[in-house]
C-alpha cells in the first residue's frame, strides 16, 4: 500500500512526470521492436469490453474501478495483460503505446490529459469532454506532449450515415460544390433515427443503497461532486445525469453532429447562437427535448428535432436544392453529380498510421474539440433553459455568467486539470 500511495501522489504530481513516449525515442515513425503498436483500456464494463476490446493493437493492460468487470477482462484478455483498478498505475506502464478511454464522459478530460503528461497517445470515446473547458485542457496537454489524439466517432470519414443512404463524402463534395447554394440548414431528427434519442433521461428520485463491495464508487465519481450511491447512476444508466453526461444528446450528440461540422467546414469554428425548446430540467438528471437550433455567423443552421416534429424536412436544405433520406434529392442526379466532384482533402483515418508517423488523425483534439462545443453549448442552454450567444474565438458565451460557469465547473478535490 505504501508503493501504491506513493505511485497516485507521484502521478498526481504533473513535476513527478519523467515517463517518456517511445516515439520520442524512437524518432517519428517509431513503435516497439515488434512493429506492434500496444494498448491499454481504461474502463472494460461496457463498450470498451464489447466492441474495442480485441481490436486496433496488442492489448497489454486494462482497468475498471468494478472489481466484476476487471475480473471478466482478465479472464478474457488471457496471460500477460496486467490489471489495474487505479488508472495512474497503468499510465506508469512504459509499454503502452495508446491509452484507449472508454469511461463515463466525466473521466474523459482528466484522464486524456493526463494520458498525455504521461507520454501515451490516446483514443477517446465520444463526447470528447464533458465540458468546453475540459476540451480546451486536452488540447493545451496534447500540444505540450506530442501526443496523437483520436476521438471514437467515424462517420466523417467512412461508414453509411444514419439513413441518408449514403456515407459523408458525396454530402461533403456537394456542399462544397455550392449547388445547393448557401446558408444551409441541416435536420437532425427521424431522418437519421437521432429522435429516440430524445427519451434518454435519469430517474429524479433516486434513493440511497449501500455501494456494492466490488466498486469502487469514490473511484467511480473522480471529479463529479459527491451524490449518494445508487445503481442507475452507474455504468450504463449513467448517462441520464448532468454530472457525468447529458443524455442522449451527450452519448450520441457527437456521432451526429461531428459528421455536420465537417460537410458545412466549420472544423475551425463554432456556432454563435443556442435555442432550446424543452421542459424546465431537474438539476440533477437529464430530462427530455423538443428541439435545438443552432446558429453560425453566416446563417448556416443546425436543427435537432428532438419530437421529429419535421417528418417531411430535408436533411440538408439551400436556397438552390434540398437531398433527403435515402441521398434523394431535389437537385437532378445527384449521385452521378457527386462522382464527379473533386473528392476533399484527404485525411489519416487509421490511428495506428498516425501513431507511427506522428501526423494528426482526421478526427483529433482539434477538430473534436470543436464538435464537443456544439454538444456542451446545446447542455448548457437546456440546464439554463434559455438562448445562449457563443463567441467562437474565445470560446465562452456573451454576456451570460451563469452559462460561463459551466464552461470550467469546478472539479472535486484533489482531481484538477
Amino acid at each position: 500500500m505504501e508503493r501504491r500511495d506513493f505511485i497516485r501522489k507521484s502521478v498526481l504530481g504533473a513535476a513527478a512526470f519523467t515517463i517518456v513516449p517511445r516515439h520520442v525515442l524512437g524518432g517519428p515513425g517509431f513503435t516497439a521492436p515488434s512493429d506492434q503498436i500496444t494498448k491499454a483500456i481504461v474502463g472494460v464494463g461496457g463498450i470498451g469490453y464489447n466492441h474495442h476490446f480485441t481490436r486496433e493493437g496488442r492489448l497489454v493492460a486494462v482497468c475498471d474501478v468494478d472489481r466484476l468487470h476487471l475480473e471478466r477482462a482478465v479472464k478474457r484478455a488471457g496471460e500477460g495483460v496486467k490489471a489495474y483498478s487505479d488508472f495512474r498505475e497503468l499510465l506508469l506502464q512504459k509499454d503502452i503505446d495508446i491509452v484507449h478511454i472508454a469511461t463515463p464522459p466525466h473521466w474523459h478530460g482528466t484522464m486524456s490529459v493526463m494520458a498525455a503528461d504521461a507520454g501515451k497517445d490516446i483514443w477517446c470515446e465520444k463526447p470528447m469532454t464533458r465540458t468546453i473547458g475540459e476540451g480546451k485542457k486536452v488540447i493545451e496537454a496534447v500540444n505540450r506532449n506530442g501526443s496523437m489524439f483520436r476521438l471514437n466517432t467515424w462517420f466523417r470519414f467512412r461508414g453509411g450515415f444514419y439513413g441518408l443512404g449514403t456515407s459523408v463524402k458525396p454530402l461533403k463534395k456537394i456542399i462544397d460544390s455550392g449547388v445547393l447554394g448557401w446558408p444551409l440548414k441541416v435536420t437532425v431528427s427521424g431522418i437519421t433515427g437521432y429522435d429516440w434519442k430524445f427519451y434518454w433521461s435519469g430517474d429524479t428520485n433516486l434513493r440511497p443503497e449501500p455501494v456494492p463491495e466490488h466498486l469502487d464508487y469514490n473511484m467511480w465519481l473522480g471529479p463529479a461532486p459527491v451524490k449518494p450511491y445508487n445503481p442507475l447512476r452507474v455504468h450504463s444508466k449513467f448517462r441520464g445525469f448532468w454530472d457525468y453526461d447529458g443524455g442522449g444528446l451527450g452519448d450520441m450528440g457527437q456521432h451526429y453532429l461531428d459528421p455536420v461540422q465537417y460537410m458545412l467546414s466549420k472544423d475551425n469554428t463554432s456556432p454563435i447562437k443556442v435555442e432550446v425548446d424543452a421542459p424546465q430540467q431537474h438539476f440533477d438528471a437529464v430530462g427530455s427535448w423538443r428541439r435545438i437550433t443552432y446558429t453560425y455567423e453566416d446563417g448556416c443552421q443546425i436543427i435537432l428535432d428532438g419530437e421529429n416534429r419535421d417528418k417531411d424536412a430535408a436533411y440538408i436544405e439551400g436556397p438552390n436544392g434540398k437531398i433527403y433520406r435515402g441521398f434523394r434529392s431535389t437537385i437532378p442526379n445527384i449521385q452521378q453529380l457527386a462522382a464527379t466532384l473533386p473528392d476533399p482533402e484527404p485525411q489519416i483515418t487509421s490511428f495506428h498510421e498516425s501513431v507511427r508517423t506522428r501526423q494528426k488523425f482526421a478526427l483529433n483534439e482539434m477538430n473534436g474539440h470543436r464538435s464537443a462545443i456544439i454538444v456542451n453549448m446545446g447542455v448548457i442552454a437546456l440546464r439554463l433553459g434559455r438562448t445562449l450567444h457563443f463567441d467562437p474565438v474565445k470560446q465562452e458565451f456573451i454576456n451570460d455568467e451563469g452559462a460561463n460557469r459551466l464552461i470550467s465547473p469546478e472539479m472535486r478535490s484533489p482531481w484538477s486539470i
